[in-house]
């Protein structure tokens, strides 16, 4: 097994409007990209579950084949910038996908 952070060149958060944090996982290569894929391990269900959201705010999910990417979108608990927001800018999010780990 490897772990994403070890298969993918990007892995990042950030904003997508006051509601919306959106995910990017940008893979070196066709071979990892297809690798990780394939072994649907990332899902709506997963990411759902990962970042504590019911699946109906995941607002997007994409294979994005040209890029060799997965992007998807979350429902924030809280618009950014309100009272007990922790993340204004939406930057520190992804942390947890670093440790998924993708069977050989």
């Amino acid at each position: 097994m490897t772990t994403l952070k070890d298969l993918a060149s990007t892995i990042r958060s950030k904003n997508a409007g006051v509601d919306l944090i959106t995910f990017d996982i940008i893979f070196r290569d066709r071979d990892a990209f297809v690798r990780v894929r394939d072994s649907a391990v990332i899902t709506p269900a997963r990411v759902a579950d990962m970042f504590r959201v019911p699946p109906a705010d995941i607002t997007d999910f994409v294979v994005f084949e040209p890029a060799r990417a997965i992007k998807f979108t979350i429902r924030r608990k809280v618009p950014s910038g309100s009272p007990g927001e922790r993340d204004v800018f939406g930057s520190q999010q992804y942390p947890p996908l670093f440790e998924i780990r993708i069977p050989d």
